[in-house]
């Protein structure tokens, strides 16, 4: 299985459409005055030296944010993402890369809560450093899913899930399904974006099809795969299961999804897809 630590991996072209979709949703959510609530439930460090020695063991942000984030002309829709990007990094040289607990943090407003999970102790205690002191914030080293589920429903009836696992146990689909059905018993409004790696396709469809099967509406798939499918290890592509997906969400992505494509395909059998696998 994979194993996806967050300082592995920070900036590649998994976090590329995760935090673009992120971005998107939070957005949307935003349109309305009414408060909401983010949850993040694997939310590793908070922020990244990408000249760390584990971001720079083996550099993945070059196959990923470094091919885009001083593009120009990018889609409209990528550009709250890439302005924090920019905001970390203001002499031009890419040196750190957000988590997606600071993307959320610099692009909501006050008034609407933030609540972060890690259980690794020194990633939870560099979160703690990071966003410790503010007043929106709640910081827990616990399990993700226990922590959201305790919190649910929120008072504010708004709020949006990001579920990034690391995927290293063969349980842990399984695991993702069960606590996302739970939750959404507690919280069938919310909206709920879970990230999935593309290693091995046979998991891959067999875990949309349980998203499919398990009862519940609305759930949108969008994946970005950067190379041709493979048997052997590594990720050949990246996707996200989003439950009640703002309105314009898969609109936003397929405009987004080509140019991303353009930018980060490894070989000519890159593709994307935006499927509605549940309606509404």
């Amino acid at each position: 299985m994979l194993s996806y630590r967050h300082s592995f991996h920070a900036g590649n072209f998994a976090d590329v459409l995760k935090h673009t979709v992120q971005t998107l949703i939070i957005e949307a959510l935003k349109q309305k005055p009414k408060a909401f609530v983010y949850y993040d439930t694997h939310a590793g460090a908070g922020k990244y030296s990408l000249f760390s020695k584990y971001s720079s063991k083996n550099a993945e942000y070059k196959e990923g944010i470094e091919k885009i984030w001083q593009q120009a002309n990018p889609p409209e829709e990528i550009s709250t993402y890439l302005t924090v990007i920019k905001e970390l990094n203001p002499d031009d040289k890419l040196a750190t890369y957000p988590g997606s607990p600071l993307i959320a943090h610099k692009i909501m407003s006050k008034q609407n809560r933030l609540e972060f999970s890690e259980l690794h102790p020194t990633d939870y205690a560099l979160l703690d450093q990071e966003f410790g002191h503010l007043r929106s914030a709640n910081i827990a080293q616990n399990d993700g899913y226990k922590h959201l589920k305790s919190k649910l429903p929120p008072i504010q009836r708004r709020g949006l899930a990001l579920i990034d696992p690391p995927y290293e146990l063969k349980d842990e689909y399984n695991d993702v399904i069960k606590n996302i059905k739970q939750a959404h018993k507690l919280f069938a409004t919310g909206i709920y974006a879970i990230w999935y790696p593309v290693v091995s396709r046979h998991h891959v469809e067999r875990f949309c099809n349980q998203f499919k099967n398990s009862g519940i509406k609305n759930i949108l798939r969008i994946e970005l795969n950067v190379k041709e499918d493979s048997n052997e290890d590594g990720m050949t592509g990246t996707g996200m299961v989003i439950i009640n997906p703002p309105w314009k969400l898969a609109q936003q992505m397929q405009q987004v999804l080509p140019w991303l494509l353009e930018h980060l395909q490894q070989d000519k059998q890159a593709n994307y897809k935006v499927e509605q696998i549940v309606k509404e």
